[in-house]
């Protein structure tokens, strides 16, 4: 049997005991918290989104051959001057991605100022004239209408693309030698200007650096139909900027 003394050494132990189990057990259930919380999850970035309408400014430079007197007339020999110069103009397009593959459309029209000139003696079936022309020679405006297709990563996109062209081109001559311009059935007119269709093709890389803003560098090889064998090509190498409206 215990003794009286025994027993209250007993029961303050048990009371220490108590108090302790109740002072511990927020510790022990932070602790159990901490032992099934599992980590956060690390948000995975965002992949840029290529589908929308948009509309933007380009520039760039063109430099290739045009035959004057293919504007002058269709009856006289082909001839070919070499061009270059500068372009500006506006950009729209429409365009879907499925997965990695983008498909679009784009339209564009250009204020150009690609020029030459240079000294000609027109010829019918390789037999002269009679009159030496000082021409100058110019794509005033080019237009396309074209669909692109290409491989989106992430914010980057590389594309070809291929289409319609309309080329404004102007032709006028100068007499320095020979019939004058205006001889009726020699050299009727020295001016002229008119558009023609043609076709582009090329290709290009651009770059979403804004959730709605994209720029892009291009090369386009448009070659414009006439009355005969045309020669009239442009080489063009521009940069443009595009602002996305955001998904269909």
């Amino acid at each position: 049997m215990f003794s009286t003394e025994g027993m209250h050494h007993m029961k303050r132990h048990l009371k220490f005991l108590a108090g302790a189990a109740v002072l511990l057990s927020p510790i022990a259930a932070h602790a159990a918290d901490l032992a099934v919380k599992a980590p956060p999850e690390t948000p995975s970035a965002a992949v840029y989104n290529w589908t929308g309408l948009y509309v933007g400014v380009n520039g760039g430079w063109g430099w290739g051959q045009q035959d004057p007197l293919n504007l002058l007339g269709n009856r006289f020999d082909r001839s070919s001057f070499n061009i270059n110069g500068g372009m500006v103009g506006g950009t729209f397009g429409a365009q879907i991605q499925q997965g990695a593959i983008v498909l679009g459309f784009e339209s564009d029209i250009d204020w150009a100022d690609i020029r030459g000139s240079g000294v000609t003696v027109p010829s019918i079936a390789g037999v002269p004239i009679g009159a030496t022309l000082d021409v100058t020679t110019k794509m005033e405006a080019i237009a396309t209408a074209r669909v692109r297709a290409g491989v989106g990563i992430n914010n980057w996109l590389i594309y070809a693309t291929g289409g319609a062209a309309f080329i404004k081109e102007t032709a006028n001559g100068t007499t320095i030698a020979g019939f004058p311009c205006g001889t009726a059935g020699v050299l009727p007119g020295c001016s002229e200007s008119h558009w023609r269709p043609g076709l582009a093709v090329g290709g290009g890389a651009e770059w979403g650096f804004a959730s709605n803003w994209t720029a892009k560098a291009e090369y386009l090889y448009i070659a414009a139909a006439g009355t005969g064998v045309s020669v009239d090509h442009v080489n063009v190498v521009r940069a443009g900027i595009n602002y996305k409206f955001g998904a269909f």
